[in-house]
């Protein structure tokens, strides 16, 4: 009689390890091994598991398939996102920090489809019925024809789906709530996250409905559970934002059905998350033009081109290494920038703790934010301030020369469509294509390297910098 058989499993990565050890020799995460029983097999035959399979046929790559049917939300943000909205049999993976407005923005997005006439299931493992039933009436959707239902059992929740025949939509809040009474380890595990992710995505595609599961996140951001859940679904979307920020940016990771790096901005109100069809101006609804310091940065977010204001703080650092604090930005890139300042236009800018900011919560990744992050840093090192009606963009090299950014044209159309007027940018290199086309009234400068920024800020600074300013109001040492 085979016999079961304990292991430990890690919660982060799924590294199995035969027995508890403090860290996990997989991921180096410390205290995440739990312990799961397997039930061992009886021993069969060596060669049976080759027999009995049935002939897989192959076709050739070109067909003459449709494109996928779309369920569209209504909520215009949320379909940009999906790359124009459910696909019948898809699998969606939706992660976040906890309270960021996950379950308002599908309970929203649910109630729209319902009202359009598909049949839509809403399945809650972490509220009850009549907590959801209040958010609804918060949100002005009670009335909405949804079928909501509260259970945990895989084994319910799918003998259930079973009998629905016209399902369209089904939202499962959340995939760490659910547990399979096969398994003996907690609702959560790798193994039960593994198990019941995989029985739900192959009953969608069997039913053809539309599947989103909402998942948490760890304390460094990533969703919880194991990474083979995100190679498991069709889409993986990120809500980001600051609970005490008004802003919130959905992010699609990866899309099958779409393209990636697309995202969608919400803002948080009484009635829910209101989506926002202007993001540029909102993110510099607030912004003065006349302080040190800011730059806006003309940037790109999948094929959407926003603007927001990049602000820097200089002063004299009083211990004996400075600070670098950076919110929205990557804090390597900023030591990098701050390094060719130094090295490459003889700026001396080391001494000072620097703080820098991307104002409206959100994150920008792409490298052609270093332009705007250098004329804020030069502002606020000389006391100069930018032009209030001028955007940069532009990546910046380990050798100080201004590098070519994609989506150049519409970055400017952005820019003059906001009422700006010049444009700071790389400078054109002839390649035999067409010109630039640049939108009437924006001029625009072009720069090759990071001193022809420098040169403007230097020659007309109304003070020293800070770091020479604090070393000269140092007393003298007595003779």
């Amino acid at each position: 009689m085979a016999k079961s058989t304990h292991r430990f499993v890690c919660q982060s990565c799924g590294t199995v390890h035969p027995k508890w050890q403090g860290k996990c020799e997989g991921c180096g995460e410390w205290n995440t091994l739990t312990e799961e029983v397997v039930e061992a097999r009886a021993p069969g035959p060596a060669k049976t598991a080759a027999l009995g399979g049935r002939k897989v046929e192959f076709v050739a790559l070109k067909g003459q398939a449709a494109p996928p049917p779309r369920t569209r939300t209504g909520i215009q943000e949320l379909d940009r996102v999906l790359g124009g909205g459910f696909v019948p049999g898809s699998v969606v993976l939706v992660g976040g920090d906890p309270g960021i407005g996950k379950s308002t923005i599908l309970l929203q997005a649910a109630a729209r489809v319902a009202e359009t006439g598909k049949r839509t299931l809403y399945i809650s493992g972490e509220e009850a019925i009549e907590q959801v039933r209040l958010r609804a009436l918060r949100l002005g959707v009670s009335g909405a024809p949804l079928g909501l239902a509260a259970a945990t059992s895989l084994r319910d929740i799918l003998a259930s789906l079973e009998e629905e025949r016209d399902a369209g939509l089904v939202i499962m809040d959340s995939i760490q709530t659910v547990w399979l009474d096969s398994l003996d380890s907690a609702p959560g595990t790798v193994s039960q996250v593994r198990a019941c992710a995989a029985e739900l995505g192959r009953l969608a595609k069997a039913k053809g409905f539309a599947l989103v599961l909402v998942g948490h996140v760890t304390k460094e951001g990533t969703l919880a559970g194991p990474r083979v859940l995100e190679h498991m679904v069709d889409a993986t979307l990120y809500f980001e934002g600051d609970r005490g920020h008004q802003f919130r940016i959905m992010r699609a990771t990866k899309n099958r059905f779409g393209a990636t790096d697309e995202i969608g901005v919400f803002e948080m109100t009484e009635q829910g998350l209101a989506e926002v069809t202007n993001p540029s101006a909102l993110f510099l609804a607030e912004r003065r033009g006349n302080i040190a310091g800011s730059a806006v940065f003309a940037g790109l977010e999948g094929t959407r081109p926003v603007l927001v204001e990049v602000q820097a703080l200089l002063s004299p650092s009083t211990g004996g290494s400075p600070r670098r604090q950076v919110v929205g930005w990557d804090s390597g890139r900023l030591a990098m920038l701050l390094a060719v300042l130094e090295s490459r236009c003889r700026m001396t800018l080391g001494m000072n703790d620097v703080y820098l900011n991307i104002a409206g919560g959100l994150r920008v990744q792409e490298p052609a934010a270093d332009l705007a992050v250098a004329a804020a840093l030069l502002s606020a090192a000389t006391d100069r301030p930018c032009p209030p009606d001028m955007v940069f963009f532009g990546e910046v090299g380990l050798s100080g020369e201004i590098r070519q950014v994609a989506q150049t044209e519409l970055r400017l159309r952005e820019a003059a469509k906001l009422g700006f007027a010049a444009a700071t940018l790389p400078r054109r290199v002839a390649r035999g294509g067409r010109a630039l086309s640049a939108p009437d009234g924006l001029g625009m400068t072009e720069i090759g390297h990071l001193a022809d920024l420098v040169a403007p800020f230097a020659a007309s600074s109304t003070r020293k910098p800070a770091a020479k300013k604090a070393k000269e109001a140092e007393p003298a040492e007595a003779d």
